[in-house]
């Protein structure tokens, strides 16, 4: 009898299992973005592995360019440039669009996968926290640049930044419909809703970007934002900070 109950038991627990199996399959099925081998698409929410596949396109640009088309964001892809570690292939400019936020200086060209990564960071993270923090979305937002042939912090050896390739992005401010600007040199500090909103902006990046360096990291970056998209976020190494 007792070997019996056992028995049932396993069989009850074995058929809750499978049933809370099926159910998470059903429920990953209506979200593809949170399975590491379905198509990356920029008009879907951002899921668990979004961040890998953005950083995954690094040594895919027609496949990136095609996404961004896709998406309907409108860009100018740049001729390849640089040379030797500091060569680039798949820069690309965004083109000012009605309700889109516009890059000052306008004249900045990331590499493809960046600019993937910034529409998705525009779309999912930015304006929805502009929106419920100030009522009111984000017009500019301003950069300190993009592509820079230097090592990691300017120095004559070591690794070169992710800035040589144009990888990378450096985010100074941003400025609301209504003229106001919230920058992260003044603004990153204390309490209030442009510390919540920058806090919001910077957290919502590290889902999207390899790297994401704030003035929580060092002093060198009390100023901005550094966000790139290194090869190595395609394994599921990044940085957030």
């Amino acid at each position: 009898m007792r070997k019996l109950h056992l028995t049932l038991r396993r069989l009850v627990l074995l058929g809750g299992a499978l049933i809370l199996l099926f159910l998470g399959y059903a429920w990953l099925r209506q979200r593809p973005q949170d399975l590491p081998w379905t198509d990356l698409d920029l008009a879907q929410p951002v899921g668990l592995f979004t961040g890998r596949k953005l950083a995954a396109l690094t040594n895919d640009a027609p496949r990136c360019k095609a996404l961004l088309d896709r998406a309907g964001v409108d860009h100018v892809a740049m001729k390849p440039g640089g040379a030797d570690q500091c060569a680039y292939a798949d820069a690309v400019r965004l083109r000012p669009e009605a309700g889109a936020i516009t890059l000052a200086p306008a004249s900045v060209a990331p590499s493809c996968p960046v600019v993937a990564a910034f529409k998705l960071w525009e779309w999912q993270v930015v304006q929805p926290a502009a929106q419920r923090i100030y009522g009111q979305p984000v017009r500019t937002i301003r950069h300190f640049g993009s592509y820079s042939c230097r090592r990691m912090y300017g120095r004559s050896q070591g690794d070169y930044s992710e800035h040589a390739t144009a990888d990378a992005i450096d985010i100074a401010a941003f400025v609301l419909k209504d003229g106001r600007q919230i920058s992260v040199l003044n603004d990153w500090k204390g309490q209030g809703k442009d510390a919540a909103f920058l806090r919001a902006a910077r957290d919502g990046a590290c889902d999207l970007f390899s790297t994401v360096l704030s003035p929580d990291y060092n002093a060198a970056h009390r100023d901005h934002f550094h966000l790139d998209q290194a090869e190595r976020g395609a394994t599921g190494w990044r940085a957030c900070r």
